[in-house]
């Protein structure tokens, strides 16, 4: 591949579109920290391709100095399949929302997942339906009371780590919309992903979801609440650095465990995002508060074919090996007739 001396900046990224997201909206923290992640990929600008679907993040596209799409509702994942597999030179962004992929796109966006498209899905979790005012989402917490369940839901809600890793995905990771640093981080190591990624952004909704995630952001207390994986480091934690986490094999889960005469860091599991065995993958995108610190970070990040990489191949293959070379060719194939 072409070596790309990269010298754009995140003002490159930006359009002239004014942003019409609501003051203090998650979605303007994603996008400064995506704008602030393209000029490290080694990859041209109008290599960028921005798809989204229907929703308050999917007006990203607009705000974006790249080529864009802004497609229906739920169907991103299969328009955005589309790109890559028709230019797979193309670095695809997918951008989307809880309902947008996990409702109504879900079937397109597990099977992309599964398939390994090379493409970045950044999946906005603000837990609510933001654009059409309030509904609930297929991520609103049990007993959410919101324009559609007046009464608390009832329904349990999906867990977007537990959904990507049961469809047989290789990269998963999560952060929140206050860390821009650790957004950057993480879309940088996505893009230069081979293979799906899914990047699940807590994100707040100020008008119809506020403070969903304020015991995640809580300045005061996050370092005791949250945990950022990285590959190869021990799995430390809290404002001290006192706290870690070790497996307690006996009832197969997590354990939290505080460092000090019972426990010291080389008791600690160490990350190992790239094992092919998603076991303590899963069990780390599926802690929650309070009983865990949160999972941020590159979860999981494992190298597999991917769908369009092996669609190129075949389709060279039976070129190499057809007798057709030309559209003459296929004209005068078979039976032909002089007129």
């Amino acid at each position: 591949m072409e070596e790309i001396q990269n010298t754009m900046t995140p003002k490159d990224f930006k359009s002239d579109q004014e942003v019409r997201w609501c003051p203090g909206c998650g979605d303007h923290a994603i996008m400064n920290a995506i704008q602030r992640a393209l000029p490290g990929l080694d990859t041209k600008k109008e290599d960028f391709a921005f798809i989204s679907g229907i929703g308050c993040s999917s007006r990203f596209p607009y705000y974006m100095n790249t080529y864009g799409f802004h497609s229906i509702h739920g169907r991103a994942s299969a328009i955005a399949s589309g790109v890559k597999v028709a230019n797979p030179n193309l670095n695809v962004w997918q951008i989307t929302g809880d309902g947008d992929a996990m409702a109504i796109g879900g079937n397109h966006f597990i099977h992309a997942i599964r398939r390994n498209i090379d493409i970045n899905i950044i999946l906005f979790n603000n837990e609510i339906y933001g654009l059409t005012k309030g509904q609930y989402s297929p991520t609103s917490k049990f007993g959410s009371v919101t324009k559609t369940s007046p009464y608390g839901t009832v329904e349990h809600p999906f867990h977007p780590g537990e959904l990507v890793i049961g469809a047989q995905g290789k990269f998963f990771a999560r952060s929140i919309d206050s860390n821009i640093k650790l957004c950057q981080e993480i879309f940088v190591q996505a893009g230069e992903h081979h293979g799906a990624t899914v990047v699940e952004v807590l994100q707040n909704c100020v008008i119809y979801n506020d403070k969903t995630h304020a015991a995640l952001s809580d300045k005061e207390h996050k370092l005791d609440r949250t945990i950022v994986l990285r590959h190869g480091e021990p799995m430390i934690f809290g404002k001290n650095r006192d706290k870690g986490l070790i497996l307690d094999t006996e009832n197969l889960k997590m354990k939290v465990v505080e460092l000090g005469d019972e426990y010291s860091e080389k008791d600690l599991l160490v990350h190992n995002s790239e094992s092919v065995n998603p076991g303590l993958h899963q069990m780390l995108a599926n802690m929650q508060y309070p009983e865990y610190p949160v999972a941020f970070g590159v979860i999981r990040s494992v190298n597999a074919q991917t769908y369009d990489g092996a669609v190129q191949k075949q389709v060279e293959e039976v070129k190499a090996k057809s007798k057709l070379k030309c559209v003459d060719d296929l004209l005068k194939s078979g039976t032909t007739w002089e007129v």
